[in-house]
């Protein structure tokens, strides 16, 4: 079966997004559109999808995934009270490439809302947060289209949606606040450089 399914950026097609939350319930995997690059994305809340996840990129279950949300309010869902150094990078980089990992009563979660409109929507209609990572083979290069995340993955994948060429093709930057306290885990599309501008003293 043909697993590509193009999406409009500007428009994208409801019953496709339909299509995507509906694999996403029953706990299969979906390649997902952002603007780094494209992301294989599963319920956060279900042990046997987020397994298949970590299967699929072939790395250990220690490390963890990125939870991507179209808002704020998402993260006081889950517990998660941002520091005033978190809330001056959240409002500087969200919506965007920044992955904030914060304290939540299950422990330090990393955070995203990223800006793709195709990403967004589904995260509209899928109605919380999705576990995102990287759609590739762990210690392979990211994927920037569908066709090469889905020839990476396709055994463990039920649905790519397709929407062009990821037009940044770095990942995202990862930064972790504990109070005031920053440390950059990952420079990526923002630099540390930009980073230190919105938290360290002018």
């Amino acid at each position: 079966m043909e697993k590509i399914r193009r999406i409009d950026v500007r428009r994208p097609d409801p019953a496709l997004l339909a299509e995507a939350v509906a694999a996403l319930r029953r706990g299969e995997l979906v390649i997902v559109p952002t603007e780094t690059v494209y992301g294989l994305a599963a319920d956060d809340r279900n042990p046997a999808a987020l397994e298949k996840l970590f299967a699929a990129k072939g790395r250990p279950q220690d490390k963890p995934i990125a939870l991507l949300a179209a808002g704020v309010h998402e993260l006081e869902r889950h517990g998660v009270k941002l520091t005033p150094t978190a809330r001056r990078l959240a409002e500087k980089f969200w919506p965007g490439p920044l992955t904030l990992v914060l304290d939540s009563p299950a422990g330090w979660l990393g955070f995203r809302i990223p800006a793709h409109p195709v990403m967004l929507a589904l995260l509209r209609a899928w109605g919380g947060v999705l576990a995102v990572t990287s759609a590739n083979r762990s210690g392979e290069p990211p994927a920037t289209t569908a066709a090469t995340a889905l020839a990476a993955l396709e055994p463990f994948v039920a649905l790519a949606l397709d929407a062009g060429p990821a037009a940044g093709g770095v990942p995202s930057t990862v930064v972790k606040v504990d109070d005031d306290r920053v440390d950059i885990l990952r420079e990526g599309a923002i630099s540390v450089d930009a980073i230190h501008s919105i938290v360290l003293p002018s």
